[in-house]
């Protein structure tokens, strides 16, 4: 968060250096203070009135004046740095993208709304253009979770039922790391997600790129791992162009992402298969159930058909 790479990450870490100075300052006028305290001085006899009235300036200098005017100077410099992020209208009337992203136990949907006939759904990872505001609508599923990009910006919470809003830009092609930062669950450390800023055109070319399903037809080698994903797997996973299932992630893309799992596994050859073996213990209390009733070929074939799914 201390290396911003967009305009609110930058306001944010401005805010934040500001705070640190400041009441580092304070923090070392009090220790003196303390230390001042200890010091041996001769006794001088101080009348009531005296003592009170001393007493009276450091309530209220220290207990009141300044921590009173330290929360009007954040209020004066932090108002607008969350002004800024909020969807409000651009001048010139311009409509940002809009990217929703829904929290689940423990794994992110990224949805693309408005990108013409094709659907553009992708999981665990966000694919964004740089250089331009991009309004992202985000809710929960489940449980609260909450979004985090931190060299883009600040954290808004995912509710379910309720859809927060919140604008971020990425000054230039970059990948970055999201994370949720909201418990929610055994498994919330491992809710990462992977975010990729493109320039503009290189984003329009990623989005009819899927929105456009893979002719499955043609590929006769994983027919039989086909047919395995629609008795098994297809209620929950969606597959452009093969399954329509809304409970786990959409597998669309998957051989093109970096990880698996939310973060859990670096995608590499073998990968998905390890993860069909070993998805329990390498994330504990996920939602997919265990295969022990489907043989090691079948998995392998799984595993080597879902790799080639990329646009």
């Amino acid at each position: 968060m201390l290396d911003p790479s967009g305009p609110a990450a930058r306001d944010i870490a401005w805010v934040w250096w500001g705070m640190l100075a400041f009441f580092t300052l304070v923090f070392v006028v009090v220790v003196g203070l303390w230390l001042a305290a200890f010091r041996r001085r001769e006794h001088r006899e101080r009348s009531e009135r005296e003592v009170r009235r001393l007493s009276r300036r450091w309530i209220i200098g220290g207990g009141l004046l300044l921590p009173g005017m330290t929360i009007l100077v954040l209020l004066v410099f932090g108002v607008p740095v969350g002004q800024r992020m909020l969807t409000l209208p651009l001048p010139g009337g311009e409509e940002p993208r809009v990217i929703e992203v829904i929290g689940h136990q423990w794994w992110w949907e990224v949805r693309y709304p408005d990108t013409g006939d094709g659907e553009v759904i992708t999981a665990n990872q966000l694919v964004m253009p740089a250089g331009e505001p991009v309004d992202f609508h985000v809710s929960a599923a489940d449980v609260i979770h909450a979004f985090w990009i931190p060299q883009l910006g600040g954290k808004i919470d995912m509710l379910p039922g309720r859809v927060n809003r919140l604008r971020l830009q990425a000054d230039d092609p970059g990948v970055f790391g999201g994370q949720c930062v909201e418990f929610c669950g055994t498994q919330h450390a491992h809710m990462k997600l992977y975010v990729e800023a493109m320039t503009p055109a290189d984003f329009d070319t990623w989005l009819s790129a899927r929105q456009a399903p893979a002719d499955m037809g043609e590929d006769q080698q994983h027919q039989v791992a086909r047919e395995a994903f629609t008795q098994h797997c297809a209620r929950c996973h969606r597959v452009a162009g093969v399954s329509r299932g809304n409970t786990g992630p959409d597998l669309s893309d998957v051989g093109s992402r970096a990880t698996l799992g939310a973060g859990v596994l670096a995608m590499e050859d073998g990968a998905i298969t390890r993860w069909l073996v070993a998805h329990q213990r390498l994330k504990p209390g996920n939602l997919m159930p265990v295969h022990d009733h489907l043989d090691a070929e079948t998995l392998e074939g799984l595993g080597a058909w879902l790799e080639t799914l990329s646009p």
